[in-house]
């Protein structure tokens, strides 16, 4: 009985009727193609971005590596800067400068100094001790490295479930023209008051 009503109802003008079904379908279909070009939309700008950073982090590593007279907070200031730069997105960025040598002997790095412009704290000599799988084994004893590390908070132009992403690079390159990058701490000058 129940298939009978089945095949009566298939078989009936309603079941071969097909008029409106391209409205139904589009009212399915577009909310579902506008979703997916800001899926798009938001995926692609994360790229960019993404991008942007990583150039701007090796900008920041190769103008270091030239350096031969100390650098000192106004030029970590400046780093900092030249990263919102050349990101144009100065959102919540920060710029870590770490300069570590290699100990041959025991296998491990350690720390020669660390400043940080932005929110992100400067790492300890326990933190870079490990960095054996980060950072080339090819190096000599006691030769130094610049580590370059960039962090930014990407947050997405559409809310399609991506959330808010952090932006991280960890670039390292040798110094170029000087043995190392030294650091110097400005004293004020008092004798002059």
């Amino acid at each position: 009985m129940f298939y009978q009503g089945i095949k009566s109802l298939m078989s009936s003008r309603f079941a071969r009727e097909e008029k409106g079904s391209a409205s139904i379908e589009a009212v399915i279909m577009v909310p579902a193609m506008f979703l997916c070009i800001l899926t798009f939309v938001t995926l692609i700008d994360y790229t960019r971005l993404h991008g942007m950073h990583q150039k701007a982090a090796y900008t920041i590593s190769d103008m270091v590596s030239r350096e031969t007279l100390p650098i000192d907070a106004d030029y970590l200031a400046g780093t900092k800067a030249l990263l919102d730069t050349l990101t144009r997105n100065p959102q919540t960025s920060t710029v870590r400068l770490s300069i570590v040598r290699y100990d041959a002997e025991r296998d491990i790095f350690k720390l020669d100094w660390s400043k940080t412009e932005g929110y992100a704290t400067p790492v300890s000599n326990q933190d870079v001790s490990g960095w054996t799988d980060r950072l080339p084994a090819s190096m000599v004893h006691n030769e130094r490295m610049i580590v370059v590390e960039t962090s930014a908070l990407y947050k997405p132009p559409f809310d399609v479930g991506l959330g808010n992403k952090q932006i991280e690079n960890f670039i390292f390159t040798r110094p170029r023209y000087a043995p190392q990058v030294l650091w110097q701490d400005l004293e004020p000058d008092f004798a002059g008051s």
